[in-house]
């Protein structure tokens, strides 16, 4: 089509309104492309996961993955983003020196979307994305965690890794703080705050609060 047969499609729309047909028809359209998204990149993951452990993917801003690696300052080691999603904080941590920097994401489509994006960066060969239920992630040898989940799993989150982190790991939390740990640092205002959790500190707090314990 040229522009004048464009420019006349236009102004007959224009004149003649959409009616409740058109924004009908507008409507479904909207409707569908949200069902696919959902079908295609979130419900492939969500269908293996309890109702009350599932988690929907919200990318993190550019904001939010500074945040975390400059809670990470001066760190070294594993780095492990619990519900990866598409490896942007994973990417960010692999050109930083984080080595390895390891993303655990159940989804499949999110997976194969953070490897586009990290060959696209030419670091595919420096991160590793796994398609894996956090639940069932072992956190032995992780020496940094990031997450970005909701307030929903956050107090099941901090009971796993209270239990299988090392002493010397730092977690941070993005967007909500963990419910009961208390922060050793916070960074940022709003949705782009962040607060850094060292598990030596956590576990003396919780050792001190058990009964019998004084504190």
């Amino acid at each position: 089509m040229d522009d004048g047969g464009a420019q006349d499609v236009v102004s007959e729309l224009e004149g003649r309104g959409l009616g409740g047909w058109g924004l009908l028809q507008i409507a479904g359209c909207t409707g569908l492309a949200a069902y696919s998204v959902w079908a295609l990149v979130l419900m492939p993951g969500f269908r293996k996961v309890p109702l009350k452990l599932q988690v929907p993917y919200v990318p993190a801003s550019a904001k939010q993955v500074k945040n975390v690696l400059t809670l990470l300052t001066g760190r070294a080691g594993k780095m492990a983003d619990l519900g990866s999603g598409d490896g942007r904080i994973v990417l960010a941590a692999a050109r930083r020196g984080f080595h390895p920097a390891v993303g655990y994401e159940l989804n499949p489509w999110l997976v194969r979307l953070a490897y586009l994006y990290a060959w696209r960066a030419g670091y595919h060969q420096r991160v590793t994305y796994l398609r894996e239920d956090l639940w069932k992630v072992k956190l032995h040898d992780c020496d940094n965690v990031s997450v970005f989940l909701a307030p929903s799993v956050l107090s099941l989150l901090e009971n796993k890794m209270l239990a299988e982190l090392p002493s010397d790991a730092r977690v941070v939390a993005g967007r909500f703080p963990l419910p009961t740990w208390v922060p050793s640092d916070i960074i940022g205002e709003g949705v782009d705050r962040a607060w850094a959790y060292d598990i030596r500190s956590v576990r003396q707090a919780v050792k001190t609060e058990e009964p019998g314990t004084e504190v």
